[in-house]
């Protein structure tokens, strides 16, 4: 009887451990078929296609890791911000910024900054700016896998400064100087400066207009024709000085600035709405346009930061960056490298 009874028990053991299994099998099951369906809407919506399943079957399971990432994380508490499936979802962090994100910051100490900073001696400033509202802003623009954003700060920068010196806005040509721009330091799709964009701009005398010389996203051969016609023009250029938030804060408070950040986290890939605060670094890689700044509902100082990531990624294209941090480089290293051009 003792052992009948014993033999009871280890059956009923064993049946409750497969029970268990089999729930947490069902459940697998169902959360993949989920994640699944999630991914296959997510295709439709920006209409992604894979070369084969072993393709496809890779995708899947970085879509599947980085949306249990940012479903994780959206439930984590103390944050200002929130990170969104967007179509950057089936990318690894390192296939996302490669191709993107090109600025040249490694290069900068080679390089001399400007001194003037016609900004200095400006005593009081808005408490809140917004390019976008005073028709200063073109529509956000997509880059693509071309790591030229330092020439769409530049060109944003320009844009920005042309219509407040003469009250039209016009979207002017990156793609000009994805393919002329190339001398020096700018390498089109392989990365540059805005600096040296500005510099390019005043030794043609101007930029050619998005609609007459536009994007392809892609290294091309300089047309000279279209490149000898100038819709915009500057003078010169200055820097803003560096690691000092309150110096670009002046600078903003005038005018779209071209900033360059730390832009390779994660969270910068998935960011979605909010004030961002996360973690970054200062390795500046990404070159943006700081079009204004304010003051979320709940208090907390921001940045208002036009991006080149299509109007999917973000605030439909901008990203809210924390204003006034302790560390003297700013968020992400916004204060390091700072400039702008002057009409």
């Amino acid at each position: 009887m003792g052992c009948n009874k014993q033999l009871y028990y280890i059956s009923l053991a064993l049946l409750m451990c497969l029970g268990l299994w089999a729930v947490q099998v069902t459940s697998r099951t169902l959360q993949d078929a989920s994640m699944y369906e999630r991914h296959q809407q997510w295709m439709g919506q920006y209409a992604k296609i894979y070369n084969d399943h072993q393709e496809w079957e890779k995708r899947f399971q970085i879509f599947k890791e980085n949306v249990n990432y940012i479903e994780t994380s959206n439930k984590e508490g103390g944050r200002f911000y929130k990170l969104g499936v967007n179509q950057f979802v089936d990318l690894t962090n390192e296939e996302f910024i490669a191709p993107r994100n090109r600025f040249k910051g490694h290069m900068c100490s080679s390089i001399i900054r400007t001194n003037t900073y016609k900004y200095e001696n400006v005593t009081t400033v808005p408490s809140n700016v917004d390019w976008r509202q005073k028709g200063a802003v073109t529509p956000v623009k997509d880059q693509g896998q071309c790591g030229c954003c330092w020439a769409f700060s530049a060109v944003a920068a320009t844009e920005g400064i042309h219509q407040l010196s003469t009250g039209k806005l016009i979207s002017l040509s990156e793609q000009e100087l994805v393919d002329c721009d190339t001398k020096g330091v700018d390498q089109g799709c392989e990365g540059g400066l805005m600096d040296d964009a500005f510099k390019f701009i005043i030794q043609n005398h101007g930029l050619d207009t998005e609609a007459k010389y536009p994007y392809q996203g892609v290294d091309g051969t300089c047309n000279a024709n279209e490149a000898s016609i100038n819709a915009a023009t500057i003078t010169s250029y200055e820097d803003v000085p560096t690691n000092n938030e309150q110096a670009l804060q002046k600078a903003v408070a005038n005018q779209p600035i071209s900033v360059a950040i730390d832009a390779s986290g994660s969270d910068f890939q998935f960011y979605t709405s909010g004030v961002f605060t996360g973690s970054c670094g200062t390795e500046l890689d990404h070159g943006v346009t700081a079009v204004g700044y304010g003051v979320s509902d709940d208090g907390t100082k921001y940045w208002l930061v036009k991006n080149s990531w299509g109007t999917s990624w973000g605030e439909e294209g901008y990203i809210r960056m924390q204003r006034g941090v302790d560390a003297v480089e700013g968020l992400c290293g916004i204060a390091m490298q700072a400039s702008y051009p002057i009409a």
